[in-house]
């Protein structure tokens, strides 16, 4: 009961404030959006390509990569056609991994169907592809009049309606969604750029992680959360479960100017990319060499012992490792790489600080 009459009460006032968003909004927008290569095309293979990488990634860290992506694949049918190794070392340091493999399987669907669907309910359908992306991709790309909701966009809600749900539940999602659908403008350009204005106003002006701008916000005369006072204490989220810790020990094996590498299983985290070999839990100096002698190598020198840790989003690697000389050829999966081959290895960045240790020990910095 306490959830319907809250919602009641922020529907009301959606209702009174949400219908005046939109013409400051776009105007705002024209003025001072950043100029993103994905918002200078139509072509819905671009705009996917975007949104898919822009996933739970800063754009400052997309430009790079999605540059040098469709240099590769100009068209959904070079993806389609890629070797998978290349589309992994093509994406290695960006994460998420299987971002980029069903993006292969959905342009593969493309590439069979001839042409994008271009409705929600098509784009709902390919592989890697929910609720926002479909509804962005369907809006700037076809016309389509579907709101894109992310996190940014329940943000600025959130503060201009003074709604003080948890923007974590799904049912609030799919009300903020509901709402902001039902003010989005009617005709074909507006609609194409409504969604990009509404995630720009959170991510550049209603910000995360601080207060926001309001200074420089269009809503800023009708915004209930400026005015009542509640802005830096929205949105309301439910605390996330603590990550899992699980401790590792890695091994940086020297042998002949190369060192040694492995894949992963075809399933589960970081699956099908290259790692250095690891056993779980933490390895001393002098329980460390068991594990080495149960690959079928012989260690023959210490040379440095080197920590980190890395952060998924459900849980966090402890890792201890340690680099030795070694001789012999170890197990059938393990591939030995110079400083030249180990560039063409898409290794995780959760090895990051492994592999600029083993290319300075190569004789090449990183």
């Amino acid at each position: 009961m306490w959830y319907d009459n809250t919602m009641k009460q922020h529907e009301l006032t959606t209702e009174n404030v949400l219908p005046r968003l939109p013409e400051p909004l776009l105007a705002w927008y024209r003025e001072n959006a950043r100029d993103l290569p994905w918002r200078r095309t139509r072509d819905p293979y671009r705009i996917w390509v975007s949104e898919i990488m822009l996933q739970q990634t800063r754009v400052a860290a997309v430009l790079g990569y999605y540059a040098r992506f469709l240099e590769a694949f100009p068209s959904v049918e070079a993806l389609a056609a890629a070797p998978e190794d290349r589309l992994m070392k093509l994406w290695e340091g960006l994460g998420y991994y299987s971002r980029a493999r069903n993006l292969q399987k959905a342009a593969r669907l493309v590439a069979e169907r001839g042409s994008f669907p271009d409705t929600y309910e098509g784009l709902l359908a390919l592989p890697g592809i929910g609720d926002y992306t479909a509804s962005a991709i369907a809006s700037a790309a076809f016309g389509r009049r579907e709101a894109a909701v992310d996190g940014n966009v329940l943000r600025a809600v959130a503060r201009i309606t003074d709604c003080h749900d948890d923007i974590l539940d799904p049912k609030v999602k799919k009300a903020v969604r509901d709402q902001v659908q039902a003010v989005m403008p009617e005709d074909g350009e507006s609609i194409r750029i409504f969604n990009q204005a509404a995630m720009e106003l959170g991510a550049t002006v209603c910000v995360p992680n601080g207060p926001p701008r309001c200074g420089d916000c269009p809503a800023r005369d009708f915004c209930q959360g400026r005015i009542r006072g509640t802005a830096e204490t929205l949105p309301v989220k439910k605390p996330k479960k603590a990550r899992r810790a699980e401790e590792k020990t890695v091994f940086l094996f020297l042998r002949d100017g190369k060192t040694a590498l492995r894949k992963r299983p075809a399933a589960g985290l970081l699956a099908g990319l290259w790692e250095f070999p690891n056993v779980e839990g933490t390895l001393t100096e002098a329980t460390a060499p068991s594990a080495v002698a149960s690959w079928g190598l012989e260690l023959k020198a210490w040379k440095n012992r080197l920590t980190a840790r890395h952060i998924f989003t459900h849980v966090e690697w402890h890792m201890t490792g340690y680099t030795l000389e070694v001789a012999g050829e170890g197990p059938e999966d393990f591939v030995w790489a110079d400083a030249e081959g180990l560039k063409e290895y898409a290794v995780p960045s959760a090895f990051a600080r492994y592999y600029a240790e083993a290319m300075e020990q190569l004789g090449m910095r990183s």
